[in-house]
């Protein structure tokens, strides 16, 4: 394995001041981009922007940090483990070999087994499979149901937002952009615009916890990073609520300004049909994932090619060096140094213009590359900013879920999709802004 390779350094005061003066920044941008700024209510802003320091406080506490930060990597690898025998024993390889037999003549047997290949198709793309059907385990024991209602009823409490929208909010944290409105599937018809932009910008903000598995595969060379990944997800939910409400402000009357109950419908009559229906939506979206990098990452060389026809600077052009350009003043806004803006800015347009998957293998492939390119910290900050579905193809396939729950809605789904994915972008700018403060 190749070890990490970091530049040095630790957080200034400064840098930390610059990530907090961040967070404004993502607000003001989110302000200029409202489609009512006269009637933005302040109280979910304020209490958001709260509870992310707040959370952010307790959770990278140097003192609970370590305690929290160890318990969660410990259980998420090993449950990588378990994904790893799974896939080990569908994939693992057999070889031929010969033995000699009573004559003494050489005959060929099949049967020694050897590990396989720690590719991305034979190791990241089971481990969704497992951990799709593991969370649809935890959903039919109604396990998800009471951690999901728990973080919601804070959130609605301190916010002030609709209990539909707080629970999807929460939802987002543990399950996709598509499975989280189900828990309010009721109410998503009679939603006003405000309370669907907000369901739309928390699906684009946060990622499923099946995938964030496999991000921890991707970046397993950054100390603690399935710590820090679930700290991102638990963080960007207050954040998209606060940014939702800015760029699209409550000028109706929600049918569910009350608390309501996470919907409950199950779909599996015993635990093994749960898991089986689990694994058979993971491994559907495994094959679109595998499928999707395929096509993303040859087109992305594609590009490269046509663009290196193009000389700046003495360099060839490339769909890298357009994005980091476009994107540094995100990332240095965020905390990461100017000297290493560039190289994070390009990792976040690669999320908002490809997927989070690119992003993130390729910020894993900055982290162990024979020279340092960034530093710890800045490595950290940008897995949090980029642990979010805000790109195009997820306007496309938020509008198709959610579409299919609510088809009166459509029109206002395709309306608000652009806009919502912008959202969900600035809202996990800003969970990356609070790892800034937090993190030296």
């Amino acid at each position: 394995m190749t070890p990490a390779a970091f530049l040095p350094g630790h957080a200034s005061l400064g840098e930390r001041l610059l990530s907090l003066s961040g967070m404004a920044v993502m607000i003001a941008l989110a302000w200029l981009l409202s489609d009512n700024r006269w009637r933005v209510r302040w109280r979910p802003v304020l209490w958001g922007v709260g509870l992310q320091l707040v959370l952010g406080l307790m959770i990278l506490n140097p003192t609970l940090q370590s305690v929290f930060f160890d318990l969660i990597d410990r259980g998420v690898h090993k449950l990588l483990s378990f994904a790893e025998a799974g896939a080990s024993f569908v994939f693992q390889s057999v070889e031929p070999h010969q033995i000699l037999n009573t004559q003494g003549q050489p005959v060929t047997f099949v049967g020694r087994i050897s590990p396989p290949v720690k590719t991305f198709a034979f190791w990241i793309l089971p481990t969704i499979v497992f951990f799709s059907s593991l969370m649809a385990i935890l959903y039919h024991l109604g396990i998800m149901q009471k951690v999901v209602w728990g973080i919601a009823w804070v959130m609605q409490r301190t916010l002030g937002t609709s209990g539909a929208e707080s629970l999807s909010a929460a939802a987002n944290i543990f399950v996709g952009q598509t499975e989280a409105p189900l828990v309010v599937r009721p109410y998503v018809d009679g939603m006003t615009r405000s309370e669907l932009f907000a369901v739309m910008t928390g699906g684009f903000a946060t990622v499923a916890g099946g995938v964030m598995a496999a991000y921890v595969g991707f970046l397993k060379d950054i100390p603690h990073i399935a710590g820090h990944l679930v700290t991102a997800s638990i963080l960007s939910a207050p954040a998209s609520l606060a940014i939702a409400k800015v760029m699209c402000p409550e000028v109706g009357e929600p049918i569910t300004a009350k608390t309501v109950e996470p919907v409950t419908e199950k779909t599996a009559s015993n635990v093994l049909e749960a898991a089986a229906n689990g694994a058979t939506d993971g491994a559907k979206l495994a094959i679109n994932v595998g499928a999707m990098l395929i096509a993303f990452v040859g087109l992305i060389a594609l590009g490269d090619w046509v663009l290196g026809l193009v000389s700046v600077a003495g360099e060839p052009l490339s769909l890298s060096r357009i994005l980091g350009w476009l994107f540094s003043p995100i990332a240095f806004s965020m905390g990461v140094p100017w000297s290493e803006s560039a190289t994070v800015g390009r990792l976040l347009g690669e999320k908002l213009v490809l997927t989070e998957f690119i992003a993130y293998i390729h910020l894993g492939e900055l982290t162990t590359a024979a020279k340092p390119v960034l530093s710890e910290r800045s490595a950290v900050i940008a897995s949090y900013a980029l642990c979010g579905f805000a790109n195009f193809a997820s306007i496309g396939i938020q509008l198709g879920g959610i579409g299919g729950i609510a088809p009166r809605r459509m029109p206002d789904l395709a309306a608000l999709g652009f806009r919502a994915m912008i959202a969900g972008s600035l809202a996990a700018f800003m969970t990356g802004t609070v790892a800034g403060v937090l993190i030296g």
